[in-house]
């Protein structure tokens, strides 16, 4: 027989396990639930990207396993991993296996077609240094920049190409073409900027650089407020982008134009803001993406804030991120090819 101390040290040890077996699977009903139904309301649990509670439900559940050492451990373990690499954004790209990233310079061709590179940087407003080198090493045709003053936008595209460059700036964003711009359309009361690029073959492409409102980063998820507080930012960047489109729609509309847009969002991937454009538009890094493609921040990415997005006219073959010194944000680039569509 067990001697007392024995057997209750025995019945903790089941009791813990099935304690953190039992956790483990509520925080994943709470986890699936949140990200495949995004309510508002509880858009502050959606902030943290899935897999960091994929990590925590793991390290409950592998806990478990060795007090209970029991197969509904190895069970919750397994189910936590599927669900990871099913619904985490960053292990979306895991499809795009053997697809090369874009390289500085030159811009290579791509499936018989010359490529259109475009780049987009939140620029701190140069508080973190200049990054006008990061910017000018990758030769993009179409630049969209954020936080950032006008006169280092015109800078930038005189470095870039001379007297032959483009720029518009509106607010603290600016956009810079290889090719010329012949409509400046600006959003009242917001960062974001819209313009018609021409190019040499006679067509255009509408850019809009976007600038959403400023996350909310409160992560005291212990009080109220920080709820009310991640809902109110969620529909105010929603109803933001919901402008942008609109005020598009005057212009081009997304099913009959080739259309760009990209920039700062504000926002994870996995929020509902970004449903807006599932319709229309393509996720340029998860059609042609590699690697690690959170943007922020630089020192320790965990949110892919900065996305480009294009209509089916324009089909992304190769898109990449870098981490530089002079901004908070990484750069991002995607090469596109015109599509026969």
């Amino acid at each position: 027989m067990f001697s007392p101390i024995t057997y209750q040290s025995i019945r903790f040890r089941r009791y813990s396990g099935w304690l953190l077996v039992l956790m483990s699977l509520a925080l994943h009903a709470v986890t699936v639930f949140c990200y495949s139904r995004q309510p508002d309301s509880l858009a502050a649990f959606t902030i943290v990207q899935l897999w960091i509670w994929g990590l925590l439900g793991l390290t409950l559940s592998s806990a478990a396993m060795l007090m209970l050492r029991a197969p509904l451990s190895l069970i919750v373990s397994i189910i936590w991993i599927i669900t990871i690499l099913l619904g985490a954004d960053e292990a979306k790209v895991l499809a795009n296996f053997g697809k090369s990233a874009p390289t500085k310079n030159v811009v290579a061709s791509a499936q018989g077609q010359p490529a259109i590179r475009v780049l987009t940087l939140n620029c701190k407003n140069y508080s973190l240094g200049n990054p006008s080198a990061d910017i000018l090493a990758w030769n993009a045709d179409i630049i969209l920049l954020q936080e950032i003053h006008p006169y280092f936008v015109k800078g930038i595209c005189e470095k870039a190409f001379g007297s032959n460059g483009h720029y518009r700036v509106h607010d603290t964003s600016g956009i810079i073409s290889r090719w010329p711009i012949t409509r400046d359309g600006r959003i009242a009361h917001y960062r974001d900027h819209q313009v018609t690029v021409s190019l040499p073959d006679g067509s255009s492409i509408e850019v809009v650089n976007v600038h959403l409102s400023t996350a909310a980063t409160d992560a005291r998820l212990w009080l109220r407020e920080c709820w009310r507080t991640h809902k109110a930012n969620r529909l105010a960047r929603r109803r933001e982008l919901g402008i942008i489109l609109q005020t598009l729609e005057t212009v081009a509309t997304p099913v009959k134009h080739a259309v760009i847009i990209g920039g700062d969002f504000n926002a994870p991937a996995q929020d509902t803001t970004y449903r807006l454009l599932d319709r229309d538009f393509q996720d340029a890094y998860l059609a042609s993406g590699t690697g690690w493609s959170n943007t922020f921040p630089r020192k320790l990415p965990l949110m892919r804030l900065d996305h480009i997005y294009s209509t089916k006219f324009l089909k992304a073959v190769r898109s990449g991120v870098e981490t530089i010194e002079s901004s908070d944000h990484r750069v991002l680039v995607v090469d596109f090819v015109r599509s026969g569509l």
